[in-house]
């Protein structure tokens, strides 16, 4: 499957327009992987109204919850990315290279 149709397919079934399927916790990490931080926060949030509002079987549920879970990750994932991208500098010792972000 190329990376728009599995991007497609994780928006699809994130709106519940399609069927859950259960997939391979691998399937899961390819399909949320491509997708932005926005995208991945869209699908999550979506994934989380779908678990709360509906009265799914529990292989639904559970194949459901692990979408979620890889989305959670996706956006982690691009956080930290993002944090270590973040760069400090010190304009007291301007010649020193600046250093990742310590919070």
């Amino acid at each position: 499957m190329s990376p728009a149709a599995k991007k497609e397919r994780a928006a699809q079934s994130a709106k519940g327009k399609i069927a859950p399927e259960p997939a391979a916790p691998q399937d899961q990490e390819d399909i949320s992987a491509e997708l932005s931080y926005r995208e991945a926060q869209a699908a999550l949030q979506l994934c989380l109204a779908q678990l709360q509002a509906s009265d799914l079987d529990i292989e639904a549920m559970s194949g459901l919850y692990e979408r979620a879970q890889s989305y959670a990750n996706r956006c982690e994932s691009l956080l930290d990315q993002i944090e270590q991208d973040v760069m400090q500098w010190d304009p007291e010792q301007p010649d020193a290279a600046p250093r990742p972000y310590q919070p």
